[in-house]
This record gives C-alpha cells, structure tokens and sequence, in this order.
C-alpha cells in the first residue's frame, strides 16, 4: 500500500500540527515496513534534510512565499493531484484541511474542531470560508482520525460525521521526555534562558483557550506565599497582544501587581524542551480546551507533577495523575501543595510516570495503519 501524507506543518514542529505529522512519519515506517510513505511537500519547503530515510519526499515546485490563498491552493489542488499522479493508493492530510476531491481514497486526521466550538477563534471572513470549506471536505473524507474521545463527539456533532466513521488514535510524548534521557543539556538550558532555581512552568500558546490570566490570578495566591521563591516561569513566543483571540496578559500582570513574580522568557527550541520540563517543580495547564493536552503529558513523562483545569479531555487523558482544579484560588492551593508537600509530591510524579509511560507513538502509528487498511478494504 502507497500512502500520500500533506506535510504542510512539517517545518512548525513546535505546533500541535507539526508534532503529529512529524512523530507519526517516524513511527508509520517501523510498524509497516511493507507499505510505501510519501511525504508531499509545499513548495515553501525544499530538501528538508530531517525527512525519515524511508519516506520518500515529493516537491511541488519552485519555493514561494506562504500565504493563506497558497495554504488552500496546495490543500484543494496540489496535494490531491500529486497524490494521484505518483500513484497512492491513500492520501492522508494530517490536520482539518482535507481537499473536497480527491483522486483516492481520503483520510482526514481531524485534532480539534476548536472554531466551531469557540467563536472567537472564527474571526474575518477568510476565516469564516476556511472552517466552512474544510468543514464541508471533512465530511468527504473515507475515514477521520482524531486523538480524543472528547474531540470525536465534538467531531459528531459538529461535523456531523457519524460515529463509525471516526477512529481515536491518541498522541504520545517523544521519548526524549524523560526524568533523566538528556539530563546532561539541563544546565545549558537553565543558562540559556536565564533560569531560576525553582519555578512553576507555563509552556504553551496565549490565545483565549488556553486561559493563562486565570494562572496569573492564581499567582496573586502563590506570589503572596512564596512567589519570590518560586516564581511563574511563562514559556512561549507571545503575539499581539490587545484583541479578543490574544487578551494582554502583561496589562493583567501589572493590574495583578504580580510581575515580581513572573519571568517572561518567549520562544524555547524544541530541543530545548525536555530540559525545561525537567528543570521546573510544578507544570502549569489551565486551558479549558484541548484536542489531546500533549503538554501535560510531556510534562509528567519528565518527572514534573503537573496542575490542570478540569477539562473534559484531562479527565479522559490524564485520569488522576494530575490535580485538576475548578478556579484560580484552587490552582494556587494545588500548586503550593505540589511545591510544600513532598509526600504527595512524590505520589503524583510517580503516577504521572506511570500514566505517560501507557501512552507510546508506536502504538499510535499501528492504529493508524490500522484505519488505513480498513478504508482499503472498504
């Protein structure tokens, strides 16, 4: 079996997006040595020297600048021609943004279907006439995979895509997400970015999802106790701020009188990450939506107890390995627990160890394979 993947976030590995393809193209190859994998490239990308030796790389032409209109273009036209034309018997697009047609067979990995949920993350009307194309191919596709039972009831409903027709497969951490695996950069990483001793770690995105202002309310608690000791390390590269999708986190800061406490470091390389985990006492994850919460995961995999909202798709992913809390106020008291009390700090390290180590690419790479000769049969 020949099977054509979109590999649009190839060069975002540091997406959600990017971490899916890239870890799955990994993997795909060891657990179906016998079945063919290509990797279609948009032409932004050219010769990427990290491509698996077994996959074979397919260009679409001379480099171009990326562009919303080129992202669609490539979706809708090159990816499925290409698809056809080197003879796949599957084409596979990683992500929610499936062609409407498309020469063979499709399989659509849909992660989150989060501007159907929330919208304002369905601003402009480039935006509105994206999520209602892809919405629309979706429901085209021969089979969609996505990464969570509470993103496929999502999917159902919203999509309207019936239940038989979706199949959850769920994400891993990378095994560089260890206690000790890379220990010895660890102290690179805490010159790099000017680390402190001890800290609490906020590593992820600032749009409106993702709630960070309710950890910042919660570090008015922690601040207050302890704040110079531990303070709130905040990992990621910050936007405009100042807009209904990016509300200004550092205006709240300052409102909260909190900035003592907080130490803003902006973009970490990805190979920078595992030493970050390890290196911090407690991960912080107050989103209230996530496809999966990958992160969460990343963090326990390295040994660092991790708080979290109650969100639906922590209760299903991470079950009791992390400390789940309602509000502000009981992520302070559930942080400053993780930090004082060693007994249950060391009790919840060890089940997060436990929970990360059920969870494996192979494992995901094996179902997908899975789906793919389903649809073939089918």
């Amino acid at each position: 079996m020949h099977i054509a993947i979109n590999g649009w976030f190839w060069d975002q590995p540091s997406t959600g997006s990017g971490q899916y393809l890239r870890n799955l193209l990994a993997h795909l190859p060891k657990v179906a040595p016998d079945h063919q994998f290509s990797l279609v490239l948009p032409p932004h990308i050219q010769h990427p020297p990290d491509i698996p030796p077994s996959v074979k790389a397919v260009e679409t032409g001379n480099r171009r600048k990326t562009s919303k209109l080129g992202k669609v273009i490539f979706e809708q036209r090159a990816f499925p021609n290409l698809a056809g034309s080197i003879d796949a018997d599957i084409a596979h697009v990683p992500y929610w943004g499936p062609p409407l047609r498309c020469p063979v067979k499709l399989v659509t990995s849909v992660l989150d279907v989060i501007p159907l949920i929330y919208p304002v993350y369905n601003q402009g009307l480039f935006t509105n006439l994206y999520t209602s194309l892809v919405s629309a191919a979706a429901k085209g596709s021969n089979h969609i995979i996505t990464i969570s039972e509470t993103a496929k009831l999502d999917i159902e409903e919203r999509l309207e895509i019936a239940d038989e027709q979706i199949t959850v497969t769920y994400l891993a951490p990378d095994e560089r997400f260890h206690p000790q695996m890379g220990s010895e950069r660890d102290q690179a990483v805490r010159d790099k970015y000017d680390l402190p001793d001890n800290f609490v770690l906020y590593l992820g995105g600032f749009d409106w999802r993702k709630q960070v202002n309710t950890l910042l309310l919660a570090y008015t608690y922690v601040g207050e106790a302890d704040g110079d000791t531990f303070p709130l390390v905040i990992a990621g590269r910050e936007p405009q701020w100042d807009n209904r999708l990016f509300p200004d986190l550092r205006d709240y800061a300052r409102k909260l009188e909190i900035e003592d406490y907080l130490r803003w470091i902006g973009y970490v390389d990805e190979e920078d990450k595992p030493s970050l985990y390890r290196l911090a006492d407690v991960f912080a994850l107050p989103s209230i939506y996530e496809g999966f919460g990958l992160m969460a995961l990343e963090a326990l995999a390295s040994g660092t107890p991790a708080v979290t909202s109650n969100a639906l798709v922590f209760e299903e992913v991470l079950e009791d390995a992390v400390y789940m809390v309602d509000n502000a106020r009981e992520m302070a008291g559930a942080i400053i627990a993780l930090l004082i009390q060693k007994p249950l700090r060391e009790t919840m390290i060890n089940q997060g160890l436990a929970l990360a180590s059920n969870y494996s690419w192979r494992k995901t790479a094996a179902e997908t394979v899975a789906v793919y000769d389903n649809v073939m049969r089918g």
